[in-house]
């Protein structure tokens, strides 16, 4: 079935085509198995070609953003893994808007609304990955989230495309729900007129900010576990005695407790049983139970 899949693969799709490829190399831990196949479609033409073909074959899937909140357990995934980093258009609209593609980065957007004076997403400056991935989880940082600025999202479902406005939107703190199998493909933000001076100070002040509060020096995937309400989870890790904590070559970081690097060398089975530990500690001391952030994927 794979090498048949693999045939189709190549004469339906114009987007690249990778065959058991290590989901190390496409996330920020640096840690994962390998996937059956990992697949950047050329376009949202190819992206429906490509949807329609595993669902003809029964194929399971499963889209990332730039793995920067991604954990892959070591057994890999089965299927294909689809990055939609080809979607990467951007387009100022009337209005104080912009349309931008899955796959445009945070930075690419915000370095864009600075140079057109549209404030509103400067605390994306801070967050890696794609805008994608940013609007799948509501990323948010400095009191924004980046939903809150959607006026329409652009989905993919059942092979055909959606634009759902944002009072159709379901979503909260770190959250967007979607119908399974939904994908987002872009959306259209609104955003306020500044002065590009004023953006680039907000922008350089929270960047100074990120660097002296979370530069832990080692790969990771920012902040792995979401914040319980009134507390903060970096504060209820430290509170355990956990900074610093090892089991392998995965730690709890010395300079922010909310998150785990790679020192080097490190399983995706080392971060695990690192979470388990922390969970454990934390619901021991506190009676809260902290729900991970970083999606976990994949098999044992």
């Amino acid at each position: 079935m794979n090498n048949d899949l693999y045939a189709r693969l190549h004469a339906e799709l114009r987007g690249e085509i990778l065959r058991d490829e290590p989901m190390s190399r496409h996330t920020s831990l640096k840690v994962g198995g390998a996937a059956d196949f990992f697949v950047t479609p050329a376009d949202r033409d190819d992206l429906t070609a490509l949807l329609a073909l595993l669902a003809e074959t029964g194929t399971p899937y499963l889209v990332v953003g730039g793995g920067y909140n991604l954990l892959v357990r070591d057994g890999g995934i089965r299927g294909v893994v689809i990055s939609l980093a080809r979607l990467d258009e951007m387009t100022l609209l009337a209005g104080e808007r912009v349309m931008a593609g899955a796959g445009v980065t945070n930075r690419q957007l915000v370095q864009l609304l600075r140079d057109r004076g549209l404030g509103g997403l400067e605390f994306l400056c801070g967050i890696p990955g794609t805008v994608g991935g940013a609007l799948a989880m509501n990323a948010g940082a400095h009191g924004g989230a980046v939903v809150d600025r959607v006026e329409e999202l652009l989905t993919i479902r059942d092979g055909e495309m959606l634009q759902t406005g944002h009072n159709g939107l379901d979503y909260g703190y770190r959250f967007l729900r979607l119908a399974p199998g939904e994908i987002i493909v872009g959306a259209t933000f609104r955003l306020d007129p500044a002065d590009p001076d004023q953006i680039g100070s907000r922008i350089a002040g929270y960047l100074e900010h990120r660097a002296a509060s979370q530069k832990v020096g080692f790969p990771n995937a920012g902040s792995f576990f979401k914040n319980p309400e009134g507390t903060a989870a970096w504060r209820l890790i430290d509170e355990t005695g956990l900074r610093g904590e090892r089991v392998g070559g995965a730690q709890v970081s010395e300079a922010h407790a909310n998150f785990l690097i790679n020192r080097g060398g490190a399983t995706a089975a080392d971060f695990l049983a690192l979470v388990t530990r922390i969970n454990e500690a934390v619901k021991q001391r506190t009676g809260i139970t902290l729900e991970e952030e970083v999606r976990i994927v994949g098999e044992e």
